[in-house]
């Protein structure tokens, strides 16, 4: 390391990756509640496009290097499947599901249930 310059430059790429668990849920949320409330595809192209740099900054990093992938071998000769597609299962469960698509989904319907209940109660 010299004059505070670091050869892991990479790790930078990180930083969406760990802001969006933080702050990655309020957005899908209220990316949700502007898809139930506006018509038309600009709300919806952007409910895909802000999640997209970090889950894939993320995925790029669970999936790479190749070389973790091998299979194992048990001792009666059959093949194993790496611990790395339980891994990469679980980051998908937790990392997609529950911190980008989950939130997505209840600022959606809680605001099409909103907008419904208000519909009756004025009729």
């Amino acid at each position: 390391m010299m004059f505070g310059y670091s050869d892991e430059w990479w790790v930078l790429l990180l930083y969406p990756a760990v802001l969006w668990v933080l702050f990655g849920p309020f957005a899908m949320a209220s990316l949700g509640a502007w898809c139930a409330s506006a018509p038309g595809p600009r709300p919806r192209l952007w409910s895909v496009l802000v999640p997209l740099g970090p889950v894939v900054t993320s995925a790029v990093v669970m999936v790479f290097p190749l070389s973790r992938w091998e299979r194992p071998r048990r001792v009666d000769g059959a093949l194993e499947t790496p611990q790395q597609v339980y891994d990469f299962l679980g980051y998908l469960g937790v990392y997609v599901g529950a911190i980008t698509l989950l939130p997505w989904l209840l600022g959606y319907g809680v605001t099409r249930l909103v907008r419904f209940l208000r519909s009756r109660r004025q009729t």
